[in-house]
């Protein structure tokens, strides 16, 4: 499946009909075993419905964070991001990927 961040955001949790999504490197992730982190009110939901590379490279809940660009990253981020994208594919299943329209 192959979705735009607009269609993404549909994906954010706040319609309990759907899963929630959350992307790193442009691919996305269902999460929605961890609803209670990545659904509304939980520690992580600034990242559901996007591509959280940036933030979780940089360990920020700052939502000018939660975006796909790399640029500018230090080793060590760029290690941390690799540690949550493991994490994540141990974890949920890969659903798609994020395209741009």
């Amino acid at each position: 499946m192959e979705l735009t961040p607009q269609q993404l955001k549909n994906y954010d949790g706040s319609d309990p009909s759907k899963p929630i999504y959350v992307a790193i490197r442009a691919r996305v992730y269902d999460v929605s075993t961890g609803k209670s982190f990545y659904g509304p009110g939980g520690a992580y939901c600034i990242f559901s419905g996007k591509d959280a590379s940036r933030a979780l490279a940089k360990m920020s809940k700052d939502e000018s964070d939660v975006v796909p660009n790399l640029d500018g990253l230090t080793e060590k981020e760029i290690g941390v991001l690799d540690d949550w994208e493991k994490k994540f594919q141990a974890k949920y299943p890969i659903v798609g990927t994020v395209v741009n329209n």
